[in-house]
């Protein structure tokens, strides 16, 4: 690796960054970039969060920020990180430390000026560069290297590293996910296997922030795989124990090739029985969103879809059906037919079927109904179950005509629908 990739970055020399760096490196002090930001520029990937450590105490971090016209926000102050903000770009700052106590998921520290040991109570050598004001690379626990073979590894033993904080584990395979390469470490894999019931300590949102993360990378199949080798996957998602992970390199391998976007929670639906109760409880558990509950619920609750549906039928399945829901079945069926397609003309046919249906899907808006419950009561209906049977039974006849019938059509025909 060249280090002047990291000296010609051009978030590196922006100037406010080389302000603070500076205004932190005075009287003896010292602050310096750290982690993800100097990781990927070596990586020659995209850096989006700028961490620096320091010497300075965080009192002094806000006190030498301010002077120098910045704004600041104590984020972590107990845990020694400041926010320090330079138009509208916010940059952690955090004193050197060294961990006193953990219990599996917060750390009590205390400071100090030892670059070594700052490094050393971080969780993989790949995250533990440091980089100079200049760019100059400060490699204390042989990153550079592992970069270069795209290993991951615990600083230390790696059962030290995950009992201090459980979350590691997930983090290993998401790391992994995104810049592994062959077979991971042999001692995380053991020390994660051993202690995945640690896994239990952690809160919901920060296993779902990991698990999302990790669904997010390019390819996740062989983290997941791994994941699924050592129980660590049925431990933070059961629902997984019979479906399995078979669906998705045949996903992933579609997503490439008809330029998909890579949807972490579709990824995960993938790996789960589209059973709705199921996927209530797994979103609760999991704390997801409501947006993320609706698309996981509406995507159980989606009709499985024959491949040979003609587009009328299938536009009467979609009005009844979530889309989002709808569009997830369809495209798991398609990535499916695909994988099988090579020397099976069966299943090439039903890759056709299903691409022409999504389609359809694609180009269709649901149509809204345009006969509403205020109309029948203009027209003379009484309010009540009659009344709603009536709408219903309306609206579809509406669904039968292919959504042709206009609404004078439909109110004209109120009072011939037989009632239900």
């Amino acid at each position: 690796m060249d280090k002047r990739l990291i000296s010609e970055s051009e978030w590196l020399a922006d100037k406010d960054l080389q302000k603070l760096l500076a205004v932190l490196s005075q009287d003896g002090e010292k602050a310096r970039i750290v982690g993800g930001a100097v990781r990927n520029t070596l990586l020659g990937e995209a850096v989006s969060d700028i961490d620096i450590a320091t010497t300075t105490l965080p009192r002094e971090t806000v006190k030498r920020a301010r002077k120098a016209g910045f704004r600041t926000a104590p984020t972590g102050i107990d845990h020694g990180t400041i926010t320090v903000i330079a138009k509208g770009r916010a940059y952690e700052v955090t004193t050197l430390r060294s961990d006193v106590a953990t219990d599996g998921r917060r750390a009590s520290v205390t400071f100090g000026r030892d670059w070594q040991r700052d490094a050393e109570r971080r969780d993989f050598t790949i995250n533990a560069l440091y980089a100079e004001a200049g760019g100059e690379i400060v490699d204390l626990v042989g990153g550079v290297a592992d970069l270069e073979s795209r290993t991951l590894r615990f600083i230390g033993e790696a059962e030290t590293r995950i009992r201090e904080d459980y979350l590691r584990i997930l983090r290993f395979f998401r790391f992994f996910a995104w810049y592994g390469r062959g077979r991971p470490d042999a001692e995380g894999l053991k020390a994660s296997a051993r202690l995945k019931d640690g896994l239990e300590k952690l809160s919901a949102e920060r296993v779902w922030s990991e698990l999302r993360k990790l669904l997010g990378a390019p390819d996740p199949s062989r983290a997941l795989l791994w994941m699924r080798q050592t129980g660590v996957l049925t431990k933070i998602l059961p629902e997984t124990e019979k479906w399995g992970i078979d669906a998705i390199p045949a996903l992933l391998e579609s997503e490439g090739a008809l330029g998909w976007e890579a949807e972490p929670l579709l990824r995960m639906a993938a790996m789960l029985p589209p059973d709705a109760v199921r996927m209530r409880k797994l979103a609760a558990r999991l704390r997801f969103s409501r947006v993320e509950t609706a698309a996981l619920v509406g995507w159980a609750l989606a009709p499985a879809i024959d491949a040979g549906m003609d587009e009328k039928r299938f536009r009467k399945v979609a009005y009844r059906a979530d889309t989002k829901g709808l569009s997830w079945r369809l495209k798991l069926a398609f990535a499916s037919a695909r994988s099988r397609a090579v020397g099976d003309d069966a299943a090439l046919s039903e890759a056709a079927g299903f691409a022409r249906l999504l389609k359809e899907l694609e180009s269709w808006r649901k149509p809204s109904f345009p006969v509403s419950g205020k109309d029948l009561l203009g027209a003379g209906f009484k309010p009540g179950k009659a009344m709603g049977d009536k709408l219903a039974a309306l609206e579809e006849r509406w669904v039968q005509s292919d959504f042709l019938l206009s609404r004078a059509e439909l109110l004209e025909k109120a009072g011939t629908v037989k009632e239900v």
